[in-house]
């Protein structure tokens, strides 16, 4: 789960379900499984790719390799390189530390690109490595380190997004030696504390551009507000940049995008004037300018009012100034990073039920090509000359790889990374699955079926609940629910309403109403796995990580057919969330303040308040940093159930935020969540 932009929340309430079965799982024989079970072992052997770039002349693509390091128990990131025909793949960078996001220089002799080597302060700075070979070379040393970058057209000059430096400590004289203390921490800001981030002081983070000639950064922009997202002119006189101004920028979610001249004493110009978010920087779409330089093309949100529930779409606003128009005003799906291509096209990423295509329309508005569709993720697009286009795709069976989309719309890989250790082991199969919930409406699923899996035989069931709540569950790969399947466990797991990739409406079905709808939904899930023979009603388990920690402790205060959950870094007393967790616009936009519109406060604290109707044996989760949805929320769930009597654990990993980073907590997770299931459903 993503922090903030979609967030964690939900609800539910148990209720007795009427459902109709509308895709048959069974086959005739077991499936017979080609090679070894997946394991915990393997994650170790997952090679993670991203950030596809494309050379500007067309014959290279870089991205990143994210490995993990179990002596150092962290993650390691290199820079790697592959031929546009596939023949030749290149590592171009080796280090300890982690190298990533690469991009080209607009003449394709340099990539410049992101590492924290050596950094005191473990931040990202700014390198520079030689295609022709030879080692990379630091540019910067900031202390607040460097969060963002882009070329200018020129290839002379890059704009850099830099942190303000951290102001924590002081130094001391104690007469034998000089130490650093630690100060106070004061706050008095709106929005005082963000997962990762930790509290949030003044500093903020500003446009600086770099010179490669002078190796001198000279800064843009200034003020209490954060500058993100910058993207040049094709002239390279300007730079597109996000922020959020105003009196107080903490209390909106109104991002806009202003330009500013590439040279200090600029004056910026706010050319987005929507209620809403332009190009909110939670969805990593950076403002993208038209060839000819009179358009940028964006992601405009949805409704202030709907916050996440609300559909974002495509947006076009002239650079000169005027008013903004959107492409497919119609389509009610969301959308992301959008890129010219190809004239007056743009190409961007489409979700829609369960899987992300690549699309395309025209930028003066038509109808939607779906250019790569099927049963996989599209999750970054990389342009290049003569129409290249590569794509980062995954599907059910395979990690994301690097594509290139051939003109007819098919992908033809350029990266291997995973096929070696793919060839040795027996995959789980993923199957669609619809059905009907309690008031008649569809809802869409995937149904995760163990190696050898033989039809007419019910297997232990587990439901497996995304965060969100505004997100899905995808056909890609997915270690969790491989680690399962290869135990003996199908896994079910949906989209109730609440999710995207089914348009505003549904998404905005559980707005104010956590745990109707939604609860209905994902029970509806498992009911169809007992009626289609596939799930043994007596061995049913739930379970789930942010809102999916959530709603298994709502539906487990209302519903006894689970014989164990596991709730990971939910909430239940929603009360306790007020001024503890980095959500404060989000409630108070959707629940109102909880002084004056206490009952619907409280209505949603259900499963704490009634704790006492909860029997289900439950394991629960929680980073020790969580600024997402803080520990207390999970001490306080096991507190009520250690005093009922029940059944019941808390695990607490030290040092974690809102997601699990280190290898070794990420492999415990999943042991815990099998020995739990183990314990009580076989």
């Amino acid at each position: 789960m993503k922090p903030r932009g979609r967030s964690w929340r939900g609800l539910a309430r148990a209720v007795l379900l009427s459902v109709a079965a509308a895709i048959p799982l069974a086959t005739a024989q077991p499936q017979a499984p080609a090679g070894r079970a997946f394991s915990l072992d393997d994650l170790a052997r997952i090679r993670t790719v991203t950030d596809p770039a494309i050379s500007p002349d067309g014959a290279w693509v870089s991205y990143t390799v994210t490995t993990i390091d179990t002596t150092r128990d962290r993650g390691q990131s290199d820079i790697w390189m592959t031929s546009w025909d596939g023949s030749r793949t290149v590592r171009l960078t080796s280090s300890p530390e982690s190298d990533h996001g690469a991009e080209w220089s607009p003449d394709g002799r340099w990539l410049a690109f992101l590492s924290d080597r050596g950094d005191p302060h473990e931040s990202d700075q700014l390198w520079l490595l030689d295609r022709a070979g030879g080692e990379a070379e630091r540019l910067t040393k900031f202390s607040g380190g460097v969060d963002d970058f882009v070329w200018a057209p020129d290839g002379k000059r890059l704009a850099l997004v830099v942190e303000d430096p951290e102001r924590d400590t002081v130094t001391a004289d104690t007469g034998a030696a000089k130490e650093k203390r630690p100060v106070p921490i004061v706050l008095d800001r709106f929005q005082f504390k963000e997962d990762e981030s930790g509290y949030l002081d003044q500093r903020r983070k500003h446009l600086y551009v770099f010179d490669l000639t002078s190796r001198r950064a000279e800064q843009l922009t200034s003020g209490d507000h954060d500058e993100q997202l910058p993207s040049w002119s094709p002239d390279g006189s300007t730079i597109a940049f996000v922020t959020k101004r105003g009196p107080d920028p903490d209390r909106t979610d109104n991002w806009d995008i202003y330009t500013i001249a590439a040279a200090p004493g600029g004056t910026e110009r706010q050319l987005t004037t929507y209620e809403g978010a332009d190009a909110e920087p939670d969805l990593g779409s950076r403002p993208d300018w038209s060839p000819d330089g009179k358009l940028i093309a964006y992601v405009q949100g949805g409704p202030p009012k709907l916050i996440e529930y609300g559909v974002p779409h495509l947006a076009v606003v002239p650079a000169d100034g005027g008013p903004a128009r959107l492409p497919a005003p119609a389509l009610d799906r969301w959308v992301k990073e959008p890129h010219w291509s190809g004239g007056d096209n743009l190409v961007f990423l489409l979700e829609d039920d369960r899987n992300v295509h690549l699309a395309r329309v025209a930028a003066g508005g038509g109808s939607v090509e779906r250019v790569v569709t099927g049963r996989r993720v599209i999750s970054d697009i990389a342009t290049g000359p003569d129409n290249h286009l590569a794509v980062l795709a995954a599907t059910p069976d395979a990690p994301a790889e690097v594509f290139a989309v051939e003109s007819n719309g098919t992908l033809r890989a350029l990266t291997h990374q995973n096929d070696a250790w793919l060839r040795e082991i027996s995959l789980a199969s993923t199957d669609e699955i619809s059905f009907r919930s309690r008031d008649g409406a569809q809802i869409n699923g995937l149904l995760v079926k163990p190696p050898g899996w033989t039809a007419g035989k019910r297997y232990p069931t587990v439901l497996r609940i995304h965060g969100g709540p505004v997100l899905e569950v995808e056909n890609e790969f997915n270690e969790q629910w491989q680690w399962l399947a290869s135990r003996g466990y199908v896994v079910t797991t949906v989209n109730p309403r609440g999710s995207s990739g089914r348009g505003e409406k549904f998404a905005s079905a559980i707005y104010a109403d956590w745990g109707h709808k939604d609860a209905e939904d994902v029970l509806a899930a498992v009911e169809y796995a007992v009626r289609e023979g596939i799930a043994d009603p007596e061995r049913l388990g739930i379970g789930g990580w942010s809102y999916g920690g959530m709603l298994t402790n709502y539906v487990i205060a209302q519903d006894h057919r689970f014989k164990a959950a596991i709730s990971g870094a939910g909430i239940s007393n929603i009360l306790a969330g007020y001024g503890t967790d980095q959500y404060i616009r989000e409630y108070e936009t959707e629940l109102g303040l909880p002084w004056k519109q206490t009952k619907v406060w409280l209505k949603l604290s259900f499963p704490f308040l009634h704790a006492d109707r909860i029997v289900t044996p439950t394991l629960f989760l929680c980073g020790e940093r969580d600024f997402n949805v803080p520990l207390l929320n999970s001490e306080q769930m096991y507190q009520a159930l250690r005093s009922l009597g029940r059944e019941t654990e808390l695990v607490i990993y030290p040092g974690e935020y809102h997601a699990i980073r280190r290898p070794s907590f990420v492999r415990d997770r999943l042991e815990r969540y099998a020995e739990w299931y183990d314990k009580f459903l076989k």
